[in-house]
């Protein structure tokens, strides 16, 4: 679907009417066989926004993850406990 969203910002930059057969004629210069419900869809989905407005408003950007919690340290810790048990117990049948 990015393809045709593409196609419908290249109209817009260009100053050209998003209407069906201009999609379709780009998606097709690109090498892409148009599909015709993906066009009526996005054409319909268009026509009642305003694509300036759009292309001006901020996005919010997703925080950044934060550092691990106090409660995921122990399990890690517990973890290389277990190996280190592990391991011991195998150096014993051996030992």
């Amino acid at each position: 679907m990015s393809e045709y969203i593409h196609a419908a910002l290249l109209l817009h930059s260009a100053s050209k009417e998003i209407n069906e057969e201009n999609l379709k004629a780009i998606i097709k210069a690109a090498g892409i066989e148009p599909d015709e419900a993906k066009i009526k869809a996005l054409v319909e989905s268009l026509s009642s926004i305003n694509i300036d407005e759009v292309l001006s408003t901020p996005v919010a950007v997703a925080p950044i993850a934060a550092q691990p919690t106090e409660e995921t340290k122990p399990k890690e810790e517990e973890k290389k406990e277990e190996e280190e048990e592990e391991i011991t117990g195998l150096g014993a049948l051996f030992g």
